[in-house]
Order: structure tokens, then C-alpha cells, then sequence
């Protein structure tokens, strides 16, 4: 059985879309004080396009398909960890507040 090695990508074409989608949500995310109603919906927006960032970085520029799983699920809880603790502290914030308190 032949195994197909993975290599990195040599296509700028990919990099530069996904730098200007990086930009844009850049660019987006101090509008969205102005458009959204809540304050927990924009806490909502924003930890998804933190997350989507996250993604996007992890994916096309360091290529954390290619790493050994372990080195990959580490990326990953790393990228989840920051909007997850946005969301907790959003709807639980009291709690965490007094938890986190001596």
C-alpha cells in the first residue's frame, strides 16, 4: 500500500485570499458596536470571528493539517479556548467572577 505524503502549498493564490479575508474581518469588527442591538449578541459575533481568524492563520499559513495530530488538536483547542471563555464569560460572568475570587 502506497501512502501519498502531504506537502505544504506553494501557491501564493490561497495566502493572499485568506489575508484579505483577515483584513476584512479586521476592518468589520469595530462596526459592529454601531450595527448590533445587544451587547451579548456582538460578544457572540465576536467570538466567532476570532475563531474563524484562528482558523484561517492555523489552516493556510501554518498549515496545521500537516502537523502530527497531537500538534494539531493542541492548535485547535488553542483556538477554540479564546472564544469559548468570551461566551462563558458573557452568559456566566458572575459566576466565573465569584469562582475565580478568594
Amino acid at each position: 500500500m502506497e501512502t501519498i505524503a502531504r506537502k505544504p502549498a506553494t501557491s501564493l493564490r490561497p495566502l493572499v485570499l485568506t489575508w484579505l479575508a483577515l483584513v476584512g474581518l479586521t476592518l468589520v469588527s469595530p462596526q459592529l458596536g454601531n450595527g448590533l442591538g445587544g451587547q451579548d449578541a456582538v460578544q457572540l459575533v465576536v467570538a466567532a470571528i476570532i475563531w474563524l481568524k484562528g482558523h484561517l492563520v492555523a489552516r493556510h499559513f501554518i498549515e496545521a493539517e500537516l502537523a502530527h495530530p497531537f500538534l494539531r488538536n493542541v492548535l485547535r483547542f488553542f483556538i477554540a479556548f479564546t472564544p469559548i471563555a468570551i461566551v462563558l464569560t458573557t452568559f456566566f460572568g458572575d459566576s466565573f467572577a465569584r469562582f475565580a475570587s478568594l
